[in-house]
């Protein structure tokens, strides 16, 4: 009998030592399957972009002549040069700053407007809440499409047709953007807000110096999320602006289809939607380690 109990109790030390030993070895496989996985899908996303990328230094005679090939035969900057010798039909430096003004405020509106909102949403206890917070949220769902024309009539009423304004006001009280600040401030204990109501604080000091700083993780995301959304808006600046000197660049771009549609300036094209993309690209790559910390929405919160 004491054979048969000490060979169990063997037996109850070895298999979970086995089972340690095929675990990282399921880990590796795994992890080499991801990253194989992961490669592919890098392969597939960048070969469209170098490809546009090479196609830009290329030459008139090269775009029109050779078939395929990843890499041009001999670099040239003459499509740049052509695009930015263009100031009258396509000036695309113009653009860009137009984007660059449009995207930067709408931004700082943004932050401003969704933290005031969320933090009366959040910490503020007023009649009826919680009922037009929710009714707001509903109606942030209906496609953006079915508010152009109203919204256009407002902007034709207001004398902003053509201007900054037209961009920078609409969207500054996104419910989208409101409803993570609000997340992210429930989660917050209000038992901060009682001590600095203790120390004598309104509720403008409680929310500049005890909440702001706090939320500023989701304030992070929302405001990477509004410039990439307001330089990449597309159909909105094609509708309200009809002067070429102060069209963002979305919109100048559909205009260079019609100036370099034409197959031989292939070229001009696609140099000119790389110059439109550098900005975005500059910021995530300024900004990445903010907006991976900011993932973590719960970051902002110690103890």
């Amino acid at each position: 009998m004491s054979t048969q109990v000490s060979i169990d109790k063997d037996l109850t030390k070895v298999r979970p030592v086995a089972q340690k030993k095929d675990q990282p070895r399921a880990g590796r496989i795994s992890k080499a399957v991801a990253y194989v996985f992961l490669a592919a899908l890098c392969v597939i996303w960048a070969i469209p972009i170098i490809f546009g990328i090479s196609t830009s230094f290329r030459s008139q005679t090269e775009v029109v002549s050779s078939g395929f090939r990843l890499l041009p035969e001999n670099w040239t900057f003459e499509s740049y040069k052509a695009i930015l010798e263009n100031t009258s039909t396509a000036p695309i430096m113009q653009w860009l700053w137009n984007s660059v003004f449009i995207a930067t405020l709408h931004t700082l509106l943004v932050v401003v407007v969704i933290s005031i909102t969320g933090y009366g949403y959040s910490r503020m206890t007023f009649k009826g809440r919680d009922t037009l917070f929710f009714t707001l949220l509903g109606i942030s769902f209906f496609p953006g499409v079915v508010n152009l024309i109203p919204s256009y009539k407002i902007i034709d009423a207001l004398g902003w047709v053509n201007t900054s304004l037209a961009m920078i006001i609409p969207g500054l009280a996104g419910m989208g953007n409101i409803f993570l600040v609000r997340q992210f401030m429930n989660s917050i204990p209000k038992d901060l807000d009682e001590s600095a109501r203790v120390d004598g604080a309104s509720d403008f000091r409680i929310y500049l110096s005890v909440i702001l700083p706090l939320v500023k993780p989701v304030l992070i995301v929302c405001a990477l999320f509004s410039f990439t959304g307001s330089w990449n808006d597309f159909l909105w600046p094609v509708i309200v602006y009809t002067d070429v000197t102060k069209m963002p660049v979305t919109a100048g771009l559909l205009l260079l289809q019609d100036i370099y549609g034409n197959y031989r300036m292939i070229g001009q094209l696609m140099g000119s939607a790389i110059l439109a993309i550098i900005p975005t690209l500059l910021l995530f790559l300024f900004a990445q380690k903010y907006f991976v910390q900011s993932i973590n929405l719960n970051s902002g919160i110690k103890g």
